[in-house]
């Protein structure tokens, strides 16, 4: 089959793991939205904890793609902070992408396969990473205003944005979200 088969798979399989996590999702539920049959899911996935590695791992490119993209048509880093907060809350509000497939899988860490595990770890080990050197540089542009070191404030505000998108899950409502991050960016502007 083609290449185009296997992204339809990976991108039902993303839907769906979205919605109901690791656990809650089979090859039926796959075939039934793809349209395909279990073997040809097989073919191109022989597992299940395969698929959901390469769902994590397709879904880490484009995040390294779109900080990259950020990073170039936004040079101030809180620019890029409010713009990944931006991004978020219009995916909760449209349900476009209503939750992180990682901070989704990452409540299921003791049980999912190795191989999802340590995918689902390096995504938060580089969104760590991409955000402590985005705080860093505010701060020393003076954008941005924390007493803490740049690897602690980078998890705690990572830490509130995945949160927020479980209290607005949990509450139904995308304006938990933005009131929970706009306070945090507030914070991050104000803070000594």
């Amino acid at each position: 089959m083609s290449a185009t088969t296997a992204d339809r798979i990976l991108d039902a399989a993303q839907a769906i793991m979205m919605e109901r996590g690791y656990s809650g999702f089979s090859y039926a539920d796959i075939a039934e939205v793809v349209k395909i049959s279990k073997p040809t899911i097989h073919h191109h996935f022989p597992s299940k904890a395969l698929l959901a590695r390469d769902v994590v791992v397709r879904y880490r490119e484009n995040i390294r793609l779109s900080f990259t993209h950020l990073g170039q048509m936004v040079p101030d880093p809180l620019g890029q902070l409010k713009a990944y907060v931006s991004y978020w809350e219009t995916c909760i509000r449209e349900k476009t992408t209503p939750f992180c497939v990682c901070a989704l899988l990452a409540a299921e860490m003791p049980t999912l396969p190795e191989e999802v595990g340590a995918e689902v770890r390096d995504h938060f080990r580089e969104l760590a990473g991409w955000l402590a050197k985005t705080l860093e540089e505010g701060r020393r542009r003076g954008s941005l205003a924390f007493g803490r070191t740049a690897a602690l404030e980078a998890e705690l505000f990572m830490a509130t944005i995945h949160g927020a998108m479980l209290a607005a899950r949990a509450s139904g409502e995308w304006t938990v979200f933005s009131a929970v991050t706009t306070e945090a960016l507030r914070l991050l502007q104000t803070r000594t």
